[in-house]
């Protein structure tokens, strides 16, 4: 089988199949080749006993990539998977990448989709109400693929901006001081009293979300599988019959509407 291939680029939400978009679960359903992150590719299913598994570590983005495009290009319908949204610190960038940088024949010729999922920011939000509602920065901390100094510089222009900012990649084992840093730098910035959400796992077994405030927040209640939203000056909380919190970005800016 050769020519006609389909590349389908797929996020699979936060984990709860409900919130995955239903043309990702028809890609993924009439997948011959599946990709990714071995995680990832355990939340996709179920699958068929016909359908191909290929699985593997988080740092080969480049060898998915590749891979996926070679099975496409023999004809194959190939979806690689991604958790949250495909184009947002996931395998989008790394398949667009490698069809820039490829000459293999037959790869331009293969049907490439991107299927979009909601992020670990969104659903986060969602839980407590609507932090993002105004203007919001998305920004990684791991400096596996860019200097710290950078991370550093745009903390500091996305706070000056007040922005609403959301984390991902946090904290590790490898780079366990660096969040802490991160709440530095924002507390020259903002109020102590500023809304914090940490959201752990939504949509999946174990999902915990905290509201807490940025002088009370601290390293020890964050792991990768976090994602940490911090409020902009004109952020809100304010508690609920359930006795958790309400969050929210109004999005008209001051103290009151003009």
């Amino acid at each position: 089988m050769s020519g006609g291939g389909k590349l389908s680029v797929v996020g699979l939400g936060p984990g709860d199949g409900a919130l995955m978009a239903p043309a990702v679960r028809a890609a993924l359903d009439a997948a011959e080749e599946v990709i990714g992150y071995i995680p990832y590719v355990e939340m996709a299913g179920p699958f068929r006993a016909d359908q191909r598994l290929h699985a593997s570590d988080n740092r080969v983005e480049m060898d998915r990539a590749r891979l996926a495009f070679t099975l496409a290009a023999e004809g194959r319908r190939v979806v690689v998977v991604s958790s949250g949204d495909p184009g947002i610190f996931a395998m989008a960038t790394a398949v667009i990448e490698a069809l820039h940088q490829g000459d293999q024949p037959g790869w331009a010729a293969v049907d490439l989709e991107i299927l979009p999922g909601i992020t670990a920011a969104q659903a986060a939000a969602a839980r407590v109400g609507a932090p993002l509602g105004h203007d919001f920065c998305v920004m990684s901390l791991s400096d596996n693929l860019k200097p710290w100094e950078i991370v550093e510089r745009r903390l500091e222009l996305a706070a000056s901006a007040d922005l609403v900012l959301a984390f991902y990649n946090p904290i590790s084992k490898a780079r366990p001081w660096q969040l802490g840093r991160a709440f530095e730098i924002l507390r020259r910035y903002l109020p102590a009293t500023t809304p914090v959400v940490l959201g752990r796992d939504i949509g999946r077994p174990g999902e915990r979300v905290i509201v807490t405030t940025l002088g009370e927040v601290h390293p020890e209640q964050v792991d990768m599988r976090t994602v940490v939203i911090i409020g902009s000056s004109q952020t809100r909380s304010f508690p609920r019959a359930d006795g958790r919190s309400w969050v929210y970005t109004p999005r008209w800016y001051g103290s009151e509407r003009g």
